[in-house]
């Protein structure tokens, strides 16, 4: 809304026309944010002004952006489903807000059908672009598109013939009036005498501070902690950030980081400078001056980052604030710091990094300098440590206390007014460093030990080499006295008179053995019974106690014996030693063939995949899957509203998406309906969650399922079962009970649905329940993904403090080493959601191992022993097409236990890396659609000859909607296929001895050390975390994907080359969409009220448990055993929140 007219009443000047100003975002429950980046920075590169909020965006957020920031545009990617209600709720609220001149621009991939798009364009949305658009125009054209129809449906910027502080859209008018100089200087003088006159003492701070110092993350704090203390205090905010000098352009960046923006009492507005070198717009002072008059209680104004000497702030306002971190070189550069002289506070950010107690000593010393105080003592010196990505940061208190307290004294206000109510009785930040400073090092230590096994390795193998050479001449001369292989020369016959040049060969051959290792003699000796072992009719092996046979060999329809294991046929001891170092047959250190010896008998490495609607709905997807099976392996897909740890609820932008794209969970009753009639404890069920954010409620609600289960069959068995029923039938007098809707399919006996809406402490005694309980979790299989730090690099389905997020997945691994879980994996380090944001293998790999080693460097500082959590890690990547693919599992094992052994002195089996595949998502195209299944072949081919341990692939339909199944049964029968009829399959480990296949297991484990060095010179990958360094590496690589597929440079077979002819095309709407339906929505709304109404008694009590206990930094996840008993998943995600923080969001 920001176009100038010149011929406006009172125009007294020409003034340029104003950039178009956008806000881009991500929608609600939505992570993917790589697209709409790309597009935002393209939007930005047209010359507009562009207001991002990143990912996981309400319609309010959006349209309060909007609107508060006079936009002309919005544009929005939406991959999660519910896009129909997201879009039409969008435009309602544009309309009920006098904004419906906002131009709506939506995008999905695939997952928006032709059909839903001119719907929604019908219904008032500007453009929503398919992929045959991007295709057909290119990304530039698209995005001129998007600012030509923005253009010209653009309104004319007019004032306002009167301002309501309850009216964002005039109070945005007016800015932008004032800002594009639409009124006269007189016209502009008269309405400053006006505003002046009604401004009041409203106080202004203003807060400013150097590029990447963590100004609006101090900001939001602040303001979160005056919304509490003081209750009707209403806001105002202005954030200048710089216009580009090339484009005239900007990105206005600040609003991404502020959670507190959603509340209705803070207003808040983006500025660019709109001119060069300076930190603040020409127009700041009037922008000041008319937000003064509207009665807000409190203005604050950020500007954009400076430099040493920049100060402007400080003549705009009452009270400044100069925020800073400890990176500025030498101490005597704090001399040439303007704002260490008239800052009122000035705020050290960052006071977790190195150097920062020492940075607090010197600008402490600079400022008394400054202001000849050299008597003043250091508490009283304005100079206050913070930690503001710290939730709850005691420092970001204390000096919140300190800002009001001064703000009161500079300008004469009621002290007592301004004196809040907060805990201050620490005043020092606490830093909780996850990693110890004296491990920071640990990537670059990992690649530089894995760097000097291989160098050792091949140092071994070229003294093997020369032993056999001497062996063989000493043995061709016949030696009466030459020992066995690899056995040493006796003693006496080393310094024995006679032959001369038989006394040196066997002095050479017996200095060359004492060159080779006990490791490498070890394992030359024990070949030949090895390979005999895996050449003879059949085989025999223990795993914990038990053993396990089988044959050696499968028969061919020709009656050819194919083995399963494929031994080398090296003659040369140098060659053999070198593969049994660094390859080694499957199920022997370093297992880079793979972990077990063999495959397992009788299990597929297939996992049933689900989610979708209801819990019930998904049950029955479940055991359509599993029938006929021998084991059930199910993986389960959430909805985005679960994802987003978020109860079911009526509001559109929610609605939408209840039961789309997953299966909707909200309570432990739900969860009892997901997996009704799998007997949860068998050995041949294993459950697979791919949820992260609330994964410790999740994880809590599939315990509580296991343990029910577990009682009812006690009950039934033990013939106590028609009492129980009488316990239950008396809970429920007077409450709704909850019940399995529709028939129970086929193969589900109603197992766990007895103890619908009760728990089983409540219907056998404590004795009973606890041994039950200790059973239940020492027997029940599976993963949950749970990964916390490829969310914060990747998928972005953070819900908590990153910090908050990694002790509660601390909490869950102490608890499973406390309670003998010993066969759940509580935590699947992810590398297949980096890939879908955009990462090549090598990111992929490297991100995924640097996050597992983090993992075990926190867990080993909170005094975890390595062999009692290792065990719990299971690793779960992406295979695409790439030629490095096919050795991701070979690497990512070979790095994996040579870091564990040789590092962490870990065992065998913490030594051994779980490795999980799931087909890539990125390669599934909308155009073309049944070529998927093709693609998803070739990368299950990968997998299988990879030797996984599981595989998920994906069904071709993915691209644009939940599979169907049909489409699902495809998938699975891919794999089976391969696993069953492949001849070449019949072998275990036929990539090894491949020349190929050596060159890229080298070049890819090289690849990797180098990601981790780069890692570890950004401390780690937390410190890197902090620079967004992975989040910036795989959006770069997403943009070379991108680019690449548009200018046809990576051939993309009916996507981009070999395209059918007009009309013969994959016909999408042709497709069953698999969408959850009205009634399903509404279904489980009632549902999780009703669970809320029938638990509320022990519900609030049980919250208050929970927040204490989070509080006092006790066991999160032990309490959450009991909390999910009577509260649902929003309840526990919202009481978490206030003693654990919710995510920031970054650019």
């Amino acid at each position: 809304m920001s176009t100038v007219a010149s011929d406006l009443r009172g125009a007294s000047r020409k003034v340029r026309e104003a950039p178009l100003r956008f806000v881009t975002a991500a929608s609600l429950f939505d992570g993917h944010d790589a697209a709409i980046n790309i597009m935002r920075r393209l939007i930005q590169a047209q010359g507009a002004e562009v207001i991002h909020l990143g990912h996981n965006r309400s319609v309010d957020d959006i349209v309060r952006a909007a609107v508060q920031e006079d936009a002309d545009g919005i544009a929005v990617s939406s991959y999660q489903g519910g896009h129909t209600e997201f879009f039409r709720y969008m435009i309602d609220r544009l309309n009920d807000l006098d904004a419906g001149h906002i131009r709506v621009f939506g995008g999905g991939g695939g997952t928006i059908t032709p059909e839903e798009i001119q719907d929604l364009m019908a219904y008032g949305v500007e453009r929503i672009y398919h992929p045959h658009d991007g295709m057909e125009l290119g990304l530039e054209a698209m995005i001129r598109d998007l600012v030509e129809r923005t253009m010209a449906a653009r309104q004319e910027t007019t004032m306002p013939s009167s301002v309501d502080r309850k009216r964002s859209v005039d109070i945005a008018a007016t800015i932008s009036a004032i800002e594009e100089g639409i009124v006269d200087d007189a016209e502009l003088s008269k309405l400053r005498k006006e505003w002046q006159v009604q401004a009041g003492t409203t106080p202004v701070v203003g807060i400013t501070g150097t590029g990447g110092a963590g100004k609006s993350s101090v900001t939001d704090e602040i303001l979160n902690r005056f919304l509490g203390c003081y209750p009707d205090m209403h806001i105002a905010v202005l954030a200048v950030d710089p216009t580009r000098r090339r484009t005239g352009g900007a990105l206005l960046g600040d609003r991404i980081r502020m959670n507190t923006l959603r509340s209705e009492r803070i207003f808040m507005r983006s500025i660019a400078t709109r001119r060069q070198h300076l930190a603040t717009s020409e127009m700041l002072g009037d922008h000041i001056l008319f937000l003064k008059s509207l009665g807000f209680d409190l203005i604050i104004v950020e500007t954009a980052g400076i430099g040493q000497s920049d100060s402007e702030i400080v003549d705009l306002v009452d009270f400044s604030v100069y925020v800073m971190t400890s990176d500025y070189g030498a101490a005597s550069q704090l001399e040439k710091i303007d704002m260490l002289d008239f800052a009122d506070l000035i705020v050290l950010n960052k006071f977790d990094k190195r150097g920062a107690e020492d940075a607090l000593r010197d600008i402490r010393k600079q400022w008394k300098r400054n202001h000849v105080a050299f008597d003043v003592g250091n508490d009283e010196v304005p100079v206050y440590p913070t930690i503001a990505s710290q939730f709850n940061d005691p420092g970001i208190s204390w000096m919140f206390a300190q800002l009001c307290r001064r703000v009161a004294e500079k300008l004469g206000l009621d002290p007592a007014a301004w004196s809040p109510d907060l805990d201050t009785s620490v005043r020092e930040p606490r830093s909780t460093a996850m990693i110890p400073g004296s491990r920071i090092r640990y990537l670059a230590e990992i690649a530089e030990q894995g760097r000097e096994i291989n160098r050792r390795s091949d140092t071994q193998a070229e003294v093997a080499s020369r032993l056999q050479h001497l062996y063989e001449s000493l043995k061709s001369i016949d030696d009466d006295a030459l020992p066995a292989e690899f056995e040493p020369y006796a003693q006496d016959t080393l310094t024995a008179d006679g032959d001369r040049t038989l006394l040196v060969l066997r002095q050479r051959y017996q200095e060359t053995l004492d060159e080779l290792t006990p490791e490498s003699i070890r394992l030359l000796r024990e070949w030949a019974g090895r390979k005999a072992a895996v050449t003879s009719e059949t085989y025999s092996y223990e795993v914990r106690g038990r053993e396990i046979t089988g044959d050696n060999y499968r028969e061919s329809l020709s009656h050819q014996k194919i083995p399963k294991i494929a031994a080398p046929r090296y003659r040369d001891w140098g060659e053999l030693l070198n593969f049994l170092s660094r390859e080694n047959l499957p199920g022997a250190y370093p297992y880079t063939g793979g972990v077990y010896p063999y495959r397992r008998l009788g299990e597929d490495p297939t996992r049933m995949f689900a989610g979708e609607g209801t819990p019930e709905r998904t049950n029955r997807r479940f055991h359509y899957l599993s029938q006929g099976q021998d084991a059930a392996r199910l993986s389960t897909a959430f909805d985005s509203v679960t994802l987003y740890g978020e109860d079911p609820h009526e509001r559109p932008d929610i609605f939408g998406k209840v039961g789309n794209s997953g299966v909707s969970i909200a309570t432990v009753d739900d969860m009892k309906k997901l997996y009704s009639g799998f007997d949860l404890c068998s050995p041949k069920t294993s459950v697979s969650m791919t949820i992260n954010g609330p994964a410790p409620m999740m994880l809590a609600f599939f315990m509580n399922t296991a343990i029910d289960q577990q009682v009812e069959k006690h009950l039934r068995e033990t013939g106590e079962w028609d009492n129980a029923s009488r316990k239950i039938d008396a809970w429920f007098e007077g409450r709704e009970r909850p019940r399995y809707a529709g028939e129970l399919p086929p193969g589900n006996d109603g197992l766990g649905l007895g103890l619908l809406g009760i728990s089983g402490d409540k219907l056998v005694d404590a004795e009973t329940y606890g041994r039950i309980r200790t059973e239940t979790m020492s027997t029940v299989r599976g993963t949950v993904q749970a990964d916390i730090l490829k969310e914060d690099q990747a998928q972005n389905t953070c819900i908590f403090s990153t910090e908050f997020a990694m002790k509660m997945m601390g909490d869950v691994q102490q608890f499973f080493i406390e309670n003998n879980v010993r066969n759940y994996y509580s935590v699947s380090i992810s590398g297949y959601h980096i890939a879908e944001a955009g990462a090549n293998p090598i990111s992929q790999l490297a991100f995924t191992l640097a996050n597992g080693f983090t993992i075990v460097e926190y867990y080993l500082a909170r005094g975890m022993d390595i062999d009692a959590f290792a065990p719990n890690l299971s690793f779960f990547f992406s295979n695409g097409m790439d030629p490095e693919y096919a050795v991701i599992g070979r690497v990512a094992r070979r790095i994996w236990a040579r870091a564990m052994r040789e590092r962490y002195g870990a065992s065998a089996r913490s030594q051994m890396l779980k490795y999980h595949i799931q087909t890539s998502g990125r390669s599934l195209h909308a155009q073309e659609i049944s070529f998927n299944d093709i693609r998803t072949t070739l990368q299950a081919l990968y997998a299988l000859f990879d030797n996984c341990n599981s595989l998920h692939t994906n069904a071709f339909d993915e691209a644009i909607t939940t599979p169907t199944e049909q489409s699902v049964r495809r998938a699975v029968a891919i794999q089976m296929i391969i696993s069953r009829e492949l001849g070449l399959n019949y072998c275990e480990n036929p990539w090894q001895g491949s020349f190929i296949i050596d060159e890229l297991t080298d070049l890819v484990e090289e690849a990797v050390y180098q990601e981790f060095e780069r890692i570890s010179e950004r401390g780690g990958v937390l410190g890197a975390m902090d620079t967004m360094y992975q989040r910036s590496k795989i959006q770069e690589e997403s943009l070379y994907y991108e680019s690449r597929k548009h200018d046809g440079s990576l051939p993309l077979i009916g996507v981009n080359t070999f395209l059918p002819k007009e009309g013969q095309e994959d016909e999408v709407h042709e497709l069953e969409l698999i969408r959850s339906s009205e009634d399903e929505k509404n279904n489980q709304i009632h549902n999780v009220r009703a669970f809320q109404a029938t638990h509320a008694e022990e519900s609030d009590k049980a919250l208050e448990r929970l927040q204490a206990v989070a509080r006092d930094r006790g066991n999160t996840f032990a309490e959450l055993m009991e909390t999910v008993k009577s509260s649902s998943l929003g309840q526990i995600s919202s009481a978490l929140y206030d003693v654990g923080g919710e995510y920031r969001r970054n650019m």
